[in-house]
């Protein structure tokens, strides 16, 4: 296998390095030379990993192409492009696979919803529609969920705008932990360590969250006393209504 990649910023970083973890099987890899220092990173760190200035060079080398670039580069330079029979994988947000499949002028195109954790091989991957070549580079890289309605793809493109917020939380509950006196690196780790802990013992419990939320609290507990304020707050009616403008925003 032969992978193309047209942009190299950080989420086709996070990828390539989840390849070069992985077992997939890849003989080469062509990435553009727009982000210099990612792409000079990258090629002195693996050896398969090739610089190369021209796009339509990389599509002519690769056996699969992945789109890395803003919605603004993509409709500039995808319609100057001959994608001819290649499988075409697009990370792009805001562009639609019909359009994208004009741009390109190719029937063989599938949207993927990749995270930056997929560096570690972590995290779920949407592709939209079922791509059999999509699923078989990312299911080497993370939990793959095909999704066969476009529309529905965005609503978990909406589940994963929370990134920075989900981050935000560790940021204040780290520095709440060393505005007491905690050492910051002592902070980091087990705030870091409980989250991850949390996350992971709810999905071998396999109950609902809603369920894990009741039995996490006891009554007049702590856990319920923090809850019961963040909702007198309304922190979760915020948080819903900024999940339905970014779907509103994404469907577009």
């Amino acid at each position: 296998m032969k992978l193309g990649f047209i942009g190299t910023g950080k989420i086709a970083s996070s990828i390539i390095l989840g390849i070069f973890k992985s077992k997939l099987k890849v003989s080469q890899v062509y990435i553009s030379s727009r982000n210099r220092n990612i792409a000079k990173k990258l090629s002195q760190k693996f050896k398969k990993i090739k610089i190369i200035k021209d796009n339509q060079e990389i599509i002519n080398k690769a056996s699969h192409v992945i789109l890395s670039v803003t919605p603004e580069v993509g409709k500039k330079i995808l319609p100057k492009l001959n994608f001819k029979n290649k499988k075409i994988i697009s990370l792009i947000s805001t562009i639609r696979i019909n359009q994208l499949k004009q741009l390109c002028r190719s029937s063989s195109v599938a949207k993927a919803i990749p995270l930056p954790p997929i560096e570690n091989r972590l995290g779920p991957i949407v592709i939209c529609p079922a791509n059999k070549a999509a699923k078989n580079i990312f299911k080497y890289l993370g939990e793959v969920v095909e999704v066969s309605n476009e529309k529905f793809s965005y609503r978990f493109w909406s589940a994963a705008a929370l990134m920075a917020t989900y981050y935000e939380m560790l940021n204040t509950t780290t520095n709440y932990l060393t505005t007491k006196g905690v050492n910051n690196t002592k902070a980091t780790k087990y705030v870091g360590k409980l989250f991850l802990a949390l996350t992971k013992d709810a999905l071998l419990k396999q109950r609902s969250f809603k369920q894990l939320v009741v039995e996490s609290q006891t009554p007049n507990g702590i856990n319920m006393q923090v809850l019961k304020e963040l909702k007198k707050g309304k922190f979760f009616n915020k948080l819903k209504k900024s999940l339905k403008n970014i779907n509103k925003r994404l469907s577009k």
